[in-house]
């Protein structure tokens, strides 16, 4: 037997195999960072901590050191600190039930922040791989631009589209993709006066999704980048990014998005190996890598924060209303209330990873 066809072979499966544990990996680092937060603000609290786990389901490794267990899980899709008295009474002085309000809300937030900080340098690294620095000015106009035919202009500095604010460059581009009729109305700063456009058409096209595509039909100004812009400019976007996901999750409640356009960790990990695998397949760089690194870390942040049962935000309401009322929620009935949302969750999310099958399998037809 000739070895040629099985190195072949070979490589083809690697090809296909690497971009997934490299995804693997960068998600189980926005994981990690995660639990970080949480676990490195309770011991500054002196809370507790029996068990920092990255991962889910059976134990591949696990060492105990001082009071806690570290454990590294088999499931690469989570990861969890337990800490003593998180969701029962405790009689350790060290439990987290025992401690004050304030420092209970900052260990529960601390995750969610991690995620945020760690997309925001994402972003800079992103902002610091461009050649210019992007501004909301318009620059010039593409042949037979449809949008300076009704009343955009060279020169302007876009405020308002559709009565969201424009933060930085890339709001425009958000804004713009979340309506399908290609009809804006615009506040623009032009001449140092405001001025209000309104019903701006774009031209669209039919996408493959059934929705529609807005043709961009103008260049926007871009600055030399310097360490303030380029940071300035990378908290815009960071801003700009979160306030997308509530967009999201508004659109979604709306029916403007459905069930279909979600993903889980399945689908998650499949976008970061597709993108990995076109970047060096293509040699365009790495910095659409960096992209949805940023997008899926801030969003894992702002999701977080959710008040929803069993996630993070839910657990602060609870204890925003400890700090109102001066004692706890009693531990059962709080402990009632995130089962039936964590139950609710992983619902959604055996729906989700559904959906995400069988998009992978429809793909690979």
């Amino acid at each position: 037997m000739s070895i040629i066809p099985i190195a072949v072979s070979l490589s083809a499966v690697w090809s296909k195999v690497w971009p997934i544990l490299v995804a693997i990996l960068f998600f189980g680092l926005i994981i990690a960072i995660h639990e970080l937060g949480h676990f490195l603000s309770a011991k500054l609290f002196h809370v507790k901590v029996n068990e920092f786990s990255l991962g889910m389901g059976p134990a591949i490794l696990k060492k105990k050191k001082g009071e806690t267990l570290y454990s590294l899980r088999c499931l690469p899709i989570g990861g969890y600190v337990s800490m003593e008295g998180e969701d029962e009474e405790s009689a350790d002085e060290n439990a987290f039930s025992k401690k004050r309000p304030w420092k209970k809300f900052i260990i529960v937030a601390a995750g969610a922040i991690m995620n945020l900080i760690l997309g925001f340098i994402f972003v800079i690294i992103l902002t610091s791989m461009e050649d210019l620095v992007g501004t909301t000015q318009i620059h010039s106009f593409y042949d037979n631009a449809t949008s300076s035919s009704y009343g955009l202009r060279e020169g302007d500095v876009i405020k308002e589209i559709n009565g969201t604010h424009i933060f930085s460059s890339r709001d425009i581009s958000y804004s713009l993709l979340r309506d399908e009729d290609g009809i804006y109305d615009f506040v623009v700063e032009r001449d140092g006066e405001k001025v209000e456009l309104s019903d701006v058409h774009f031209q669209t096209e039919p996408a493959a999704n059934g929705h529609n595509t807005i043709i961009f039909d103008f260049r926007l100004v871009g600055v030399e980048k310097t360490p303030l812009n380029v940071l300035t400019t990378s908290a815009l976007d960071t801003v700009s990014i979160a306030r997308l996901i509530w967009l999201t999750l508004f659109d979604l409640v709306t029916g403007h998005y459905g069930i279909n356009d979600l993903s889980g960790p399945i689908g998650t990990v499949s976008i970061i190996a597709d993108v990995t695998s076109e970047a060096v397949s293509s040699g365009i760089g790495f910095d659409m890598i960096f992209y949805v690194m940023a997008l899926i870390s801030i969003n894992v942040g702002v999701f977080n924060l959710l008040p929803i049962p069993a996630l993070d935000g839910g657990r602060l309401f609870f204890i925003v209303i400890e700090a109102i009322r001066r004692r706890p929620v009693p531990a059962k009935y709080e402990g009632i209330i995130h089962a039936v949302g964590l139950a609710l969750l992983l619902l959604l999310m055996v729906v989700i990873s559904f959906n995400d099958i069988k998009n992978l399998i429809t793909g690979a037809i």
